[in-house]
């Protein structure tokens, strides 16, 4: 079942082998040293594509441990890593960022962990480097989905340069393509694509969706906007739905979060569309501010952060909304579908200046 971030959810058919096969490599490419049991605090829930990794895989296929919280708790989560000794932490971005925000006790240990993994949505930047400062390990950028994609950052020989990681045809393959459906070199951007051992079957009782996603030899339409650099790796350059379209103007939501989440009184940034009778759409940065910081304003505080980040006006939020926390759905990724909602409904001041 896909998450329902965005849309209502869908329902996936996988094979044995998309599950035990495919997840099996990805998984064991996390850990370096094979002589390591893996043992796994797995803080979304299992029915989820970036969960499934758990039961078939580190239970049946690499004979692991597996450590499963009822509930999503950031101090109760560093007591699980203190307590079990776990090898790997998986969770998705929002937690990890509540995690790391926890001030540190004097009594914590985290020296068992190899690596902290984070999918289900993007990594900003800040949130890794938090990461990194709070438990001292690598962070392993997974970029994964419910249709079969995956591609991570674990092993690289090379810095990442801001990408995903090299795909792994013994996983997934993955090519970039134009809008006619047509392969693209590297350095161009467009839409990507998957297929591999990790490829469901198809969506169940769904012949439109399987027309809509799929091409007729079997590749994955994920909607993802990226592009395939020189060295091979995967640039994920956001959704390529995920844009407001103001006036005319087709504006990058990804675009302005990753800017947004680098202003220090921000934590988290997320932008959504809200319906406007004169320019079709305006966008709505949805904020919470980072603790112990002032909460970030309109001008001129974010407008300069944003001019000095090289953005230029057209792409600026024109309305604010502060959070106390973002919205989850059931697989712990920020749901937008409410956060849009909530947007709509607000009176937030308009940006003044704003064009």
């Amino acid at each position: 079942m896909s998450s329902g971030s965005e849309t209502e959810p869908k329902m996936v058919a996988y094979s044995h082998h998309a599950l035990a096969g495919g997840r099996a490599r990805y998984v064991r490419a996390l850990h370096p040293d094979p002589a390591v049991p893996p043992r796994h605090l797995v803080l979304v829930p299992l029915a989820s594509s970036f969960g499934s990794l758990g039961t078939p895989v580190t239970l049946a296929v690499l004979g692991g441990t597996l450590i499963v919280p009822s509930r999503f708790d950031p101090a109760g989560a560093l007591r699980l890593i203190a307590e079990h000794r776990p090898t790997h932490l998986f969770a998705v971005p929002t937690m990890l960022r509540r995690i790391a925000d926890l001030p540190a006790q004097p009594d914590e240990d985290t020296s068992s962990l190899r690596a902290v993994v984070s999918s289900g949505a993007a990594l900003p930047p800040a949130v890794a480097k938090a990461c990194r400062r709070r438990f001292g390990r690598p962070v392993v950028t997974v970029y994964g989905s419910s249709d079969g994609v995956n591609c991570h950052t674990a092993g690289e020989s090379r810095p990442t340069g801001g990408s995903v990681g090299t795909p792994d045809p013994g996983v997934a393959r993955i090519r970039i393509t134009g809008p006619d459906g047509t392969p693209l070199p590297a350095g161009r951007s467009g839409q990507i694509e998957a297929l591999g051992p990790m490829t469901p079957l198809c969506y169940v009782n769904s012949p439109e969706l399987n027309a809509r996603y799929r091409t007729p030899d079997g590749w994955v339409r994920t909607g993802d906007l990226g592009r395939l650099d020189e060295h091979g790796r995967l640039h994920v350059l956001g959704r390529l739905k995920r844009i407001v379209v103001r006036g005319g103007l087709n504006i990058s939501l990804a675009e302005v979060e990753h800017e947004l989440g680098g202003h220090p009184s921000v934590a988290e940034a997320v932008c959504v569309p809200v319906p406007d009778p004169d320019l079709g759409e305006r966008l709505c940065a949805c904020v919470r501010p980072a603790p112990g910081t002032p909460a970030p304003t309109p001008p001129p505080g974010l407008t300069e952060h944003l001019l000095s980040r090289g953005l230029g006006r057209r792409k600026h939020p024109e309305l604010l909304l502060l959070v106390d926390e973002m919205p989850l759905g059931p697989t712990g990724k920020i749901c937008y579908r409410t956060l849009t909602a909530w947007a709509a409904r607000q009176e937030g001041s308009r940006v003044p200046g704003s064009r």
